[in-house]
């Protein structure tokens, strides 16, 4: 009897515990993120603090400053009495479109996690719109990067279920009106398909808003060098073609946001219109899934009701304050806003622009198209001087080396190497050095002669002693005056020297017997008291020779 009892099954283990984590994540907080994407001074924390609800800091304030790698900020969500939290939101800042900062974000939020709870904000600044087209073909092709992720199967089904949240949403847009739903309302099973131009790109179904801030400068004439108005000189004239240039800028964003089903919005520091991208930022992030598809029978779908409405009705007419949510606009009211504007002719640009075939295609890529109708009037950086390659220095030396070394005018030793070669310089050279005959064998055979002569010893040449000079006696030192004539001692100090090829002023000296001169001054003391006494002793023969033959010479002799 025992055995044919039924076994009462056992009360699982931490009974509690199971029961408790469920009632904990029935009540527990959804975390949302937004990626504010957008260059530096383009209005990023103005928004930043928007979308958090929070004061703008001073930092903040200053256009300046610096921004860090990535910054972070969060803030709790809550109901429209405040009383209950319904989500803590974070709001991630990119600087720059740079790589250095981009790829961070896969760290902090990888995409098979992050993904559905998920909004791109792209910031453009309206005192630059002629970057529009180009910062939003870099910051898209980057969205499409970090969802494509590492491919894995996880990853591919969060991106079709995201990609079918976010269709859905569009498909079943309907303009907000005063009139409220009724309670018993249903959708229908069948939604009308999408038209031409819409939702083609953005295959993970990433919500993106792009955001125009600075949208109150449009319409200011400032110049552009302050930076008050990026449609420039165009403004000053406020006829037609500035209106019209500020139409098909609108029209262009429209026509790119329309392929990656994202919103367009105009911003200024103007509360109202910050508060109104706040409230369509919470109402995509918490926008319900997508509806199953419906029966075989076509029976009506309750909708699901998203906890944060948006009640802003489109505007496009307002140039400080456009409102164009996804799902809303469609090629044919773009067209609309100004005649001559083809969407279809944009999409097509778009597309050769992200194919890099911009040069294949008769009329260019987007890229092209937008700045024929936005100039730049960007303040262009000056250019950098043409960067300057010295030569090394050892090639330096040995090239002047080589060719100096063919010039002996610029070497004084070549004087002297070639002395055939100094007679086309002697008109550039001053004094006796000038003459050919004093190299340096002649130079040193006439210090010889002159030591020989300045010791008393008789002359070992007569012959070629009497032909230099004969007016000199065999007895006398070389260099001193005839007797008879006046001595160089008796001159006056006013008195000019004797230059080469000057005619001497004792009648007996020539150009060897002034050098013979110059080198008998800059010899030792002992052979300056030999000159000395050699020439008293001269003085005193020419005395004597005058008939002056007192004894009292005698005497001091």
């Amino acid at each position: 009897m025992e055995a044919s009892r039924p076994s009462t099954p056992e009360p699982p283990e931490l009974l509690w515990s199971s029961i408790l984590n469920s009632v904990l994540s029935s009540r527990s907080i959804t975390s949302k993120q937004i990626l504010l994407l957008g260059q530096p001074t383009s209005g990023k924390s103005t928004l930043a603090s928007a979308l958090l609800q929070k004061p703008l800091s001073d930092e903040g304030k200053d256009d300046n400053r610096n921004d860090f790698a990535l910054g972070y900020d969060f803030a709790d969500v809550r109901d429209e009495g405040d009383e209950d939290t319904l989500g803590r939101l974070s709001v991630y800042t990119v600087p720059s479109t740079s790589t250095s900062y981009t790829a961070l974000l896969p760290h902090f939020l990888p995409p098979h996690l992050s993904l559905p709870h998920t909004l791109v904000v792209i910031v453009l600044d309206w005192t630059r719109p002629w970057t529009f087209v180009e910062e939003l073909q870099t910051w898209l092709e980057w969205v499409e990067t970090w969802a494509k992720g590492d491919s894995s199967r996880e990853l591919e089904i969060v991106r079709e279920e995201n990609r079918e949240r976010l269709q859905s949403h569009i498909q079943q847009y309907t303009e907000p009106s005063t009139d409220p739903l009724p309670a018993n309302s249903t959708l229908s099973g069948t939604l009308l398909p999408l038209g031409p131009g819409t939702f083609t790109h953005n295959t993970a179904g990433v919500p993106i808003i792009v955001a125009c801030t600075k949208a109150d400068l449009i319409d200011e004439g400032n110049d552009m060098a302050a930076g008050a108005s990026g449609m420039g000189s165009m403004v000053k004239g406020k006829g037609g073609e500035w209106e019209e240039r500020t139409d098909g800028v609108m029209q262009v964003l429209r026509t790119i946001c329309l392929k990656y089903g994202a919103a367009l919005f105009y911003t200024t520091t103007v509360p109202t219109t910050l508060q109104v991208l706040r409230q369509y930022a919470l109402h995509l992030l918490f926008a319900p899934p997508a509806p199953p598809p419906s029966m075989a029978g076509g029976e009506p779908i309750t909708p699901t009701r998203n906890i944060f409405p948006f009640t802003e009705k489109p505007n496009t007419l307002d140039r400080d304050r456009i409102v164009v949510p996804a799902g809303w606009d469609s090629w044919g009211k773009i067209s609309v806003m100004r005649d001559g504007f083809d969407a279809k002719v944009w999409g097509e640009a778009w597309e050769k622009d992200l194919a890099a075939e911009e040069n294949q295609a008769e009329g260019g890529g987007a890229k092209r198209l937008f700045a024929s109708l936005v100039p730049d009037q960007g303040t262009k950086p000056t250019p950098l001087p043409p960067f300057n390659n010295p030569t090394p220095e050892q090639a330096f030396l040995a090239k002047n080396y080589d060719e100096n070394a063919k010039k002996p005018d610029r070497d004084p030793r070549g004087a002297f190497r070639n002395p055939a070669d100094l007679a086309a310089a002697a008109a550039g050279i001053v004094g006796p050095l000038g003459s050919s005959s004093f190299n340096l064998p002649n130079v040193e055979r006439a210090l010889t002669e002159m030591e020989v002569g300045i010791g008393g010893g008789p002359a070992t040449d007569p012959a070629r002693r009497s032909t230099r000079n004969p007016t000199v006696p065999s007895g006398r030192p070389p260099g001193l005056a005839p007797v008879g004539t006046a001595s160089t001692s008796s001159r006056s100090p006013a008195s000019p020297v004797p230059t080469a090829g000057s005619p001497s002023p004792t009648g007996g000296q020539t150009q060897h017997e002034v050098l013979q001169n110059f080198f008998q001054s800059l010899l030792s003391s002992k052979d300056r008291v030999g000159v000395s006494a050699a020439a008293t002793s001269g003085r005193a023969v020419t005395s004597k020779a005058n008939g002056n033959t007192s004894g009292g010479e005698d005497t001091s002799l």
